[in-house]
């Protein structure tokens, strides 16, 4: 039987989204001339975004518990090492495809590029009676974007929990995005793919869905806010990371879950919006995807530095 939200043994589901990412160090996002060219070493990384927002959310505090599809083979038990390692509350079930991939470049500003191996066939679903204890045990469902995860949005809305998403560097078009879109409390997204069409594209995920805030990330140009009721976007620049931009993986995830962490505590969107902001700036200083998590104490004291003078903090 389900437990009421405030009773609930998890303060946040994360399902589906955890992956390996090799990241190779490139002087620019190009293919340069000829048909080789040496690069520093290349690493293998426990990635993806339910891998990122996990244990983002766990370095912050929360009571997590993580759900997916998982290969069994050599990428596959490198990520159970790094969750026994960490203590992660992690389940899975055999992924028929093995575990997602993704060839990340990553140049000298620390910009990236991704090559994503998804690799899980298309009807691929994770079964019913699998899922649904744990979402009867969460107060909070963060649901990735990957088809195996969809079923969740409906039994997540119908036990009455929050539900966030990220559409990363959704078009604003594809339609395989709209179950996600639509289907969120909380609709996070990049503005990469968008560029000057996020009002336009917020404005639609609120009038055809029913979240009640969007967030557009836009990098070092900060971010865009939506709010149910409001029509224009209100637009929050980033803040001036505090150590050398190295690597921009896991940068939107690192956001998410530090504004997650205070939305779910009751936090002013300001406050929100300025933790995420931090935590996004703090992934970007260290190399590789989800390698250097923020904690809570690091957290509020970064925040506490970056918050003007005179403006009060919760």
């Amino acid at each position: 039987m389900a437990v009421a939200a405030e009773d609930a043994a998890y303060d946040v589901l994360v399902v589906g989204g955890t992956g390996v990412d090799t990241i190779v160090l490139v002087d620019e996002l190009a293919v340069p001339a000829g048909d080789s060219r040496s690069v520093p070493p290349i690493r293998d990384y426990v990635a993806h975004t339910g891998n990122g927002v996990a244990l983002g959310f766990q370095a912050l505090g929360l009571a997590t518990a993580f759900i997916d599809f998982l290969g069994e083979d050599a990428q596959g038990r490198m990520i159970l090492e790094r969750y026994a390692a960490t203590g992660l509350d992690f389940h899975h079930l055999p992924a028929p495809a093995g575990t997602p991939r993704s060839v990340n470049l990553v140049d000298r500003q620390g910009r990236r590029f991704s090559f994503f191996d998804g690799r899980h066939p298309l009807d691929l679903r994770l079964p019913r009676e699998f899922y649904l204890p744990y979402v009867e045990r969460a107060r909070h469902v963060h649901i990735s974007r990957s088809a195996h995860a969809e079923p969740v949005f409906a039994d997540a809305a119908r036990l009455g929990r929050t539900i966030s998403t990220d559409l990363h560097a959704w078009d604003g078009e594809d339609a395989s995005a709209l179950p996600w879109a639509l289907g969120a409390d909380l609709v996070f997204l990049s503005a990469a793919e968008v560029g000057q069409r996020i009002p336009e594209v917020m404005r639609r995920i609120l009038a055809e869905g029913r979240a009640s805030l969007v967030v557009a990330t836009d990098g070092a140009a900060g971010c865009h806010v939506l709010e149910r009721g409001e029509t224009v976007p209100r637009h929050f620049p980033a803040v001036v990371p505090e150590r050398p931009v190295v690597d921009s993986n896991g940068a939107g995830d690192a956001f998410l879950t530090a504004f997650l962490h205070r939305r779910l505590s009751g936090a002013p969107l300001e406050e929100c919006v300025l933790a995420g902001a931090v935590s996004g700036a703090f992934a970007c200083g260290v190399p590789g995807t989800h390698e250097e998590l923020i904690g809570a104490p690091e957290l509020a004291a970064a925040v506490a530095r970056a918050t003007p003078a005179g403006t009060a903090v919760g």
